[in-house]
């Protein structure tokens, strides 16, 4: 059986982007590395969006960046002007392309089927598939549908992404609508809610088409469609010889807010800057700041469902940069404090020592 110095279990976005930056900053010339996956090919399966609020290797797969963006509810609607930190959209089919092109000439990286194909007693594994705590009925999940359409006509606004609008049926949870506008006549619409597991609330396909329908869409084209799930709870994660988890196996995901990506590409960074001494490599994570603050938000989210439109658009009362590096968590304390000074005050101090 074939033997790896690294072995990273999962070609996702995790596995790859960890890939990629070894390579790039040449730490695989003299060490190998498996990577396993099982799909046969790679094609676009996910969008990838968030504020830039600092530089990675992907810039060239970005689809589009926005300057503004809109948050709705029933009582008010704003945009918001983001010069500092452009929203931005990567192409997973465009990430997938370039990582691969360039794995592909290095010699010493090999893609397999299953981890079984390999001898990996003295290998160093980078593990991206997360092992979930034992599903309880109080666990929180971000779902999500969306459809890319194409219309005849001219019916978006190219300049401004519609980030959570949450005029539509609720259902005892909390539930948005988010659209990514790449054309005047082609963008990305998602169903997306923030809820305990329920089957109820899947029925996608017509909650799409009732938010097209309610803002005067009803002839079009489905380009692309994609779905997930996005565990608002965090897996078992324990420091190991021989191992380090990546991407939401590792914590990589925060969990007000599901993104993902660029917690990733700091996680790749920092192990490839410390790959000469891994094994005693301390675990990298986000912040605990961010996971205290996230797990009494998420309390208050699972408690009282009904004000959270209001809260997600009190964030971005005032400095809307101040918000975006909170919700990026690149904030400082005083910028923290100034985001908790507007969530309503007794609901969350309940919270805290419920």
């Amino acid at each position: 059986m074939k033997k790896f110095d690294y072995v990273i279990i999962g070609g996702g976005c995790a596995g790859l982007s960890l890939a990629y930056e070894l390579d790039i900053y040449n730490k695989l010339d003299d060490k190998t590395l498996a990577i396993i996956e099982p799909r046969d090919n790679y094609k676009r399966d996910k969008t990838w969006s968030f504020w830039k609020v600092n530089q990675h290797n992907f810039d060239d797969c970005i689809k589009k960046e926005w300057n503004e963006f809109s948050i709705k509810t029933n009582s008010e609607s704003k945009i918001i002007k983001c010069d500092q930190f452009p929203y931005v959209s990567i192409d997973s089919g465009l990430f997938y392309d370039k990582i691969n092109t360039r794995l592909k000439k290095n010699k010493n990286i090999n893609f397999f089927k299953n981890i079984k194909d390999l001898d990996t007693t003295n290998s160093f594994i980078f593990n991206s598939l997360p092992s979930l705590k034992k599903e309880v009925s109080s666990n929180l999940w971000q779902h999500f549908y969306g459809i890319e359409i194409q219309t005849k006509e001219a019916c978006f606004n190219e300049e401004t992404v519609n980030l959570m609008d949450f005029n539509c049926e609720q259902r005892g949870s909390v539930h948005f609508f988010y659209v990514l506008p790449f054309s005047k006549n082609k963008a990305m619409i998602e169903t997306t809610w923030l809820s305990k597991k329920n089957d109820s609330l899947k029925d996608y396909d017509s909650q799409i088409k009732i938010y097209l329908n309610n803002i005067g869409i009803k002839d079009y084209k489905i380009n692309y469609i994609e779905e997930g799930a996005i565990p608002l709870f965090y897996p078992i994660n324990k420091k190991e010889n021989n191992k380090i988890n990546i991407g939401t196996a590792g914590g990589m995901t925060r969990l007000s807010t599901g993104y993902t990506f660029l917690n990733i590409q700091e996680h790749s960074k920092y192990i490839r800057k410390n790959i000469e001494n891994i094994q005693k490599m301390q675990l990298y994570n986000i912040g605990k700041k961010y996971r205290f603050l996230d797990e009494i938000f998420l309390r208050v989210l699972s408690k009282y469902p009904e004000k959270m439109p209001n809260i997600f658009s009190k964030i971005f009362n005032g400095s809307y940069s101040t918000a975006i590096k909170f919700l990026s968590n690149k904030s400082n304390i005083f910028e923290d404090f100034s985001i908790i000074l507007k969530m309503p005050k007794w609901i969350f101090i309940k919270s805290i020592f419920n």
